[in-house]
């Protein structure tokens, strides 16, 4: 298997009202056996680097290279590289086993098709159409159809952005299955945090058309390389206060709540989210969210003493935003 590279890649949409920078010199790698998620808000330039990647929009700059092999020259459908939508795109006229055949680079191959569809949860709806699926197992459908094309990359947008939590569940362990069958590079991009950090090897942060931060998710969380990572990364994300030169970050499941501390003031709001509840507490440095258990019992208006834990603090330069290491 080969690895898939984006190197400085720009592009740029202008319409009558006003010019946009959609990506700005974006660069990523992504070797082979390895899923980088990317997440990032709405409009953060996700879907138009996928597409580019897929060879559907020309950029204005940079490349994009499968093995060292650069793909400027090569149309969609010689790059070998597949992609699953937010919507399955299934052929609603065709079985699923239609749809896989269809999908076959090399002819219909029964056995491939029933291996393949066995691994993903599908081998009972081969004669049923997609109509007379759920969405969870229309996507797992489009998932082995992407299998089945024998691609060298693989390219996944939103999958499950439109299934209820259980059926994201369900597809995100065929994602699991996926990934062991397959030993290419796999770029997944996401809005949806947790699921980015869950599925992904390594972590990027998109935002605004600009990588802002790449690397192993643990790192990314929990060492954010600048203060647009920091603010947007996590739900709910770090802490920032301010401290002259430095703004100081943490998490709020870092934030220690004890007996007595400089720090202190009065609980502004209490929510409960499952197991946990989140304290928003106004101290002199500004507000700050903690994290502690829900049966935890605190009043309105008391008064909370908190503590930041050292190892847990991060610093970035409030001039330029970057991490101070």
């Amino acid at each position: 298997m080969k690895a898939l590279r984006v190197e400085d890649v720009a592009v740029t949409f202008t319409d009558s009202h006003r010019t946009h920078r959609a990506l700005d010199g974006v660069s990523l790698s992504i070797d082979p056996g390895q899923t980088l998620a990317i997440v990032g808000p709405s409009g953060a330039g996700k879907s138009t680097l996928l597409r580019v990647i897929a060879g559907l929009l020309r950029p204005e700059r940079g490349d994009v290279t499968l093995g060292g092999v650069s793909l400027a020259a090569h149309p969609t459908q010689e790059r070998r590289i597949a992609m699953v939508f937010q919507d399955d795109a299934l052929f609603p006229a065709m079985s699923v086993r239609e749809n896989l055949r269809f999908a076959m680079r090399n002819g219909a191959h029964a056995a491939g098709i029933a291996q393949t569809a066995r691994a993903l949860g599908v081998s009972a709806h081969l004669d049923r159409r997609p109509r007379d699926l759920s969405g969870g197992e229309r996507q797992r459908v489009a998932l082995a159809r992407a299998l089945l094309s024998d691609p060298l990359a693989l390219l996944l947008d939103e999958p499950l952005a439109h299934l209820d939590p259980g059926l994201r569940a369900a597809v995100r362990a065929s994602l699991r299955d996926l990934r062991e069958r397959f030993e290419g590079p796999v770029l997944y991009v996401t809005h949806d945090h947790a699921e980015a950090m869950v599925i992904g090897d390594m972590l990027g942060v998109l935002i605004d058309g600009r990588l802002e931060d790449c690397g192993p998710p643990e790192r990314v969380y929990d060492s954010p390389a600048n203060l647009r990572v920091a603010a947007f990364l996590g739900l709910p994300p770090m802490n920032l206060v301010t401290e002259g030169a430095r703004v100081l970050g943490i998490r709020p499941e870092h934030v220690a709540v004890v007996a007595d501390a400089p720090l202190r003031g009065p609980l502004e709001r209490r929510e409960a989210v499952g197991a946990d509840a989140y304290l928003r507490v106004r101290t002199p440095l500004g507000l700050v969210l903690a994290r502690v258990p829900a049966t935890q019992p605190f009043a309105l208006g008391g008064e909370i003493a908190l503590a930041f834990p050292p190892e847990r603090v991060r610093y970035f330069d409030a001039e330029s935003g970057a991490a101070i290491s």
